[in-house]
């Protein structure tokens, strides 16, 4: 998804988004988890923006795979988890569908507040909006003022495109992501509690890991690109 020549710079934008923007998403759980009743993963040390102890729960999912990933694929691939109470959850099935929701919901802001930073730096003439023809998941936003420029236009460009991944990619119902806690609003407690012991089991977990990444590569662009006409015009 990435365009263009794919140096240091990039792997270290790109790998500096993934651990932000992972470690908003997982300290947002954990935080709604806490209002919710549940102090587990407060106890764990991720009601924090501190990567760290997101990094100690899952040093593979967060550090070793997304930087491997970085240099074999172009892609910072990789994955986190916030801890909690499954006997809370079963309690109480809403809380623990707010919680998750949590999740996408704070990539979702982050992709808002990206926009209107480019929407403030492009009132500075170093920066442009790149043609129609150029732009892309990394360069939405152009600059050749300075190596700085470049890098804070490419920095704006890859939070926006990859928050918005992660808010469509974690919003879809299907498990492990954070969709499927959907169900916890929508149905009542009992088949909540129900449907959620089924979608535990981890064969739902594969199955939906492969659907949601060949659902969400028809999702990505369209919802990119209106993303993009409503926040930038």
């Amino acid at each position: 998804m990435n365009s263009g020549e794919f140096g240091p710079v990039a792997a270290l934008v790109y790998y500096a988004i993934f651990l932000f923007s992972t470690t908003v998403h997982e300290a947002a759980h954990a935080t709604v988890a806490l209002l919710g009743g549940d102090a587990t993963a407060y106890e764990g040390g991720q009601v924090s923006l501190d990567p760290l102890p997101h990094i100690r729960r899952e040093p593979f999912g967060m550090l070793v795979l997304p930087i491997l990933s970085l240099f074999i694929i172009q892609w910072p691939f990789g994955y986190a988890s916030t801890p909690y109470d499954p006997q809370w959850a079963d309690r109480h099935p809403r809380r623990a569908a707010l919680m998750a929701l949590a999740g996408p919901v704070s990539n979702l802001c982050l992709m808002i507040l990206a926009a209107m930073a480019m929407r403030l730096v492009l009132g500075n003439p170093s920066f442009e909006l790149a043609g129609a023809g150029e732009r892309g998941f990394d360069s939405i936003i152009v600059s050749t003022a300075s190596n700085t420029a470049a890098g804070v236009a490419m920095l704006l460009s890859v939070g926006f495109s990859l928050n918005l991944l992660l808010f469509l990619l974690n919003l879809l119902p299907v498990p492990p992501l954070d969709g499927s806690a959907t169900l916890g609003l929508l149905l009542s407690e009992r088949h909540a509690r129900v449907a959620q012991e089924y979608l535990r089991q981890p064969m739902f977990s594969l199955v939906g890991i492969l659907l949601a990444w060949r659902v969400v590569a028809f999702v990505f662009w369209p919802a990119w690109i209106t993303g993009l006409r409503i926040l930038l015009g």
